[in-house]
């Protein structure tokens, strides 16, 4: 993990569940899911250490879990830096006891790490919640999913045991809907489509990710539908089914379609007036309350710059 922490080993927290699915799942990933505070890393150095355990053997960061299976895990006490509230506006689409949803703005990280310990969305969300430093030690509280620097839009946040858990369970089973909004180079021809590729890191640069060819990679699909054609543009809709690492960004550059502004993935496109990121925008999220059960829409309206760009070409 990418911020100082200290493991006291002696002094731990034990969880135990139980899985519900026919279709096994790796014990590591079955716990990340289940322990959204944690990085799958950290989950299996525990593992690794001993502890956890499915069905009373000790477990492996490979073993599976199945339908009906018991699993355990202690937990040790982890000190991080304490969270310094930072007072700044938030867009606050939604709010209750159990969650925020926040429509975040480009370029504000998610959540502290080297470099980026007091500006972060985490930080400000601390603040607004009046949460005294000294009670924060955790660096990562309440994130269920996650947004790009550069990428503006919805993202949700648990204020409650039963908020965090139940969010994580909806991204987890992949029963929220995501749809995005992009704005790329070149005419897409197709009405709509799916692109189902694969996404693991890139061979060569770290800060990328890639499609991933014999048979590496993650699992990773995003539907998408033209909203509107421009002379050099496509302004598109698109909903990932899958929520890994850069997949909308890599799926539109891999089929010749990079978002307009990408630094990462479009560097070779000719730069579009009044944009500097990625044209990439969390548009909307459909859920149920993570209390009641009630469904809910909630939309950012478009980014500012996204919507001047788009104006721009409608005038040409």
């Amino acid at each position: 993990m990418p911020y100082p922490r200290r493991i006291v080993p002696d002094k731990v927290t034990r969880y135990e569940y139980v899985g519900k699915r026919d279709d096994s799942a790796r014990i590591d990933v079955f716990l990340t899911g289940r322990l959204p505070t944690l990085s799958r890393s950290l989950i299996q150095r525990f593992i690794k250490e001993g502890r956890a355990t499915v069905n009373g053997r000790v477990a492996r960061a490979s073993s599976k879990v199945g339908r009906g299976d018991r699993v355990e895990i202690e937990v040790p006490h982890i000190i991080r830096p304490k969270m310094v509230p930072t007072e700044m506006p938030l867009d606050i689409l939604f709010e209750d006891e159990h969650f925020i949803a926040i429509h975040k703005p480009p370029g504000l990280v998610m959540h502290p790490s080297t470099g980026h310990w007091e500006d972060t969305l985490v930080n400000a969300v601390v603040a607004h919640l009046k949460i005294p430093a000294e009670a924060t030690d955790i660096v990562r509280p309440g994130i269920v999913h996650r947004l790009d620097k550069d990428t503006s839009g919805v993202i949700v946040m648990g204020k409650t045991n039963t908020g965090l858990a139940g969010l994580a369970k909806q991204f987890r089973e992949r029963t929220i809907e995501k749809e995005y909004r992009a704005i790329v180079h070149g005419v897409i021809e197709r009405d709509e489509g799916e692109i189902s590729l694969p996404i693991g890191r890139h061979r060569t640069d770290s800060k990328k990710m890639g499609v991933a060819r014999y048979g590496t990679g993650k699992e990773a699909v995003s539907r998408f539908r033209v909203l509107r054609r421009f002379a050099q543009a496509t302004y598109v809709s698109v909903l990932p089914e899958t929520g890994r690492m850069h997949q909308i960004r890599v799926h539109l550059a891999s089929v010749g379609h990079p978002c307009v502004g990408d630094p990462l993935y479009a560097a070779d496109r000719p730069p579009v007036p009044g944009i500097t990121r990625q044209a990439l925008h969390a548009y909307r999220l459909k859920l149920r309350h993570p209390a009641t059960g009630a469904p809910m829409t909630l939309v950012a309206p478009l980014a500012a710059d996204m919507a001047a760009v788009l104006e721009r070409l409608c005038e040409a």
